[in-house]
């Protein structure tokens, strides 16, 4: 691709960063995991964080951790990674899709209230696209019914939600670090919570079920290798550092695209404003309004793609994957298959140029004229 869906930014601090764990002995479960479980600790105004070796690998710790299991409902969006969902299955629960609104794209709260049932245990809630979600909403109702709330933030990191920061709110979350996310470990998540039990048994899950205080090949139950290396950690320390300056990058890039591309009327672009929010730039989505089918919005990514732009259909709803199709018949969507047909991820990272926004918008916009 001549301008990439999305690209990393290395910088020579996160390069001397990992060249300085090389130098040392300690590659795994060292200073540089604790430095950095501390700082996103910090970062997001919670007592405890546990470093892991992706997002899903996060997702799955909280889901065994509060021990949500066979039989046990969860509610959780179609319009998202299917990792969300996929982490449910694994502990033998039942995802249960709701819709979203179509302004946030964030699950609906009233969707969720409708779907509660005498087996749901948890909400999973996604900051879509680094948007918070309507949390004072979700946490009225997941009180009232007495459920749990874990936070899927791995789009999210530094986003707000009435002066609170996305993953400071459920009673554990989960951060990203793919090399697409706003920051990057290469593979790696984080799991924040304010709740220390949780916190303990989530480290010993992450580690073979070794707690602490026990000897090396003492396993006090079934674990995983979810560890994430000094290596990681030391760049994800790097990152974290210029994470302000990173996400104000992103909100310029966010701006030029909608400056570019607001004379087009056949675009939705996503709300730059939001009162009481501060969005933490994940993708840049447009979607094509409602007069234009599906099959115009694969003809704009074809038009895209063979011009070296790279782009993405986010998201395609888990309810319509093939592996999710016993669940398609009992879920009804209407917002997120009305959406998600006609959503464009467009390129989106942090040192795109502004030749290059431009290029994408005139691309796109040649690629609407016969549609």
């Amino acid at each position: 691709m001549t301008i990439p869906l999305s690209s990393p930014d290395i910088t020579e601090s996160e390069i001397d960063a990992v060249t300085a764990v090389l130098r040392t002995s300690r590659l795994s479960l060292g200073p540089q995991m604790e430095a950095f479980e501390h700082a996103m600790a910090d970062y997001i105004g919670v007592p405890h964080a546990v470093a892991v070796s992706s997002g899903t690998a996060g997702l799955h710790l909280c889901v065994r951790a509060l021990g949500i299991g066979e039989g046990d409902e969860v509610i959780v969006p179609s319009f998202t990674f299917i990792a969300a969902a996929n982490v449910i299955r694994y502990e033998r629960a039942h995802p249960v899709f709701v819709d979203i609104d179509a302004e946030s794209l964030n699950m609906s709260p009233a969707s969720i209230e409708r779907a509660i049932t005498p087996k749901t245990r948890a909400i999973l809630v996604v900051h879509t696209f680094g948007r918070p979600a309507e949390m004072t909403a979700i946490m009225e109702i997941a009180r009232r019914h007495q459920l749990l709330i874990i936070e899927d933030a791995c789009e999210a990191i530094g986003a707000t939600y009435q002066g609170r920061k996305a993953g400071s709110f459920g009673d554990v979350a989960v951060f990203g670090f793919y090399p697409n996310k706003q920051i990057t470990t290469g593979e790696g998540g984080m799991v924040v919570t304010g709740r220390p039990e949780l916190a303990d048994r989530i480290r010993a899950l992450r580690n073979q079920g070794r707690y602490d205080n026990a000897d090396w090949l003492q396993h006090a139950e079934v674990g995983y290798n979810y560890r994430l290396s000094e290596i990681n950690c030391a760049l994800g320390l790097a990152q974290l550092d210029r994470i302000e300056a990173i996400l104000q990058q992103r909100e310029n890039v966010a701006r030029q695209y909608q400056q570019t591309l607001a004379a087009l009327p056949s675009l939705v672009l996503p709300t730059i404003d939001v009162p009481g929010t501060r969005i933490s730039w994940f993708v840049y989505v447009v979607r094509l309004d409602t007069s234009f089918a599906e099959e115009d919005r694969d003809r704009v990514v074809a038009a895209l793609t063979n011009a070296g732009i790279g782009c993405g259909r986010y998201f395609a709803p888990i309810h319509l994957q093939p592996s999710y199709a016993a669940w398609r018949s009992s879920s009804a969507l209407p917002v997120t298959e009305a959406q998600a047909s006609r959503a464009i991820a467009l390129p989106f990272f942090n040192r795109i140029t502004e030749d290059e926004i431009a290029q994408v918008s005139d691309t796109l916009r040649t690629a609407l004229l016969p549609l």
